[in-house]
């Protein structure tokens, strides 16, 4: 990862205590870590919701990839749809 220095930019912390970073982080999230008094890193995040981070497991992420390349090797087809629709018992009563 490299790392670009830029030069330091002077903000004005409003009334309301928030400042601008530009509109090009609009709408992102952040992490706010705040080192000592009057001292913080921010760096933008992405954050997964508790209820989707087992996607981002080993065990999912090779469980996709397995699924993935099974959807290449077989093609989609409605060929069996009727006999499958049986075999469920969703078949003509």
């Amino acid at each position: 990862m490299a790392i670009t220095a830029h030069s330091p930019t002077v903000k004005v912390v409003g009334t309301n205590g928030q400042i601008s970073l530009g509109k090009q982080y609009a709408g992102r999230q952040v992490l706010v870590e705040e080192y000592e008094p009057g001292v913080w890193l921010v760096r933008t995040a992405t954050v997964v919701p508790d209820n989707e981070r087992w996607l981002h497991e080993p065990q999912a992420a090779a469980d996709l990839q397995t699924a993935m390349a099974w959807s290449v090797a077989n093609v989609a087809s409605d060929a069996d749809t009727e006999d499958t629709l049986k075999r469920l018992g969703h078949g003509e009563q």
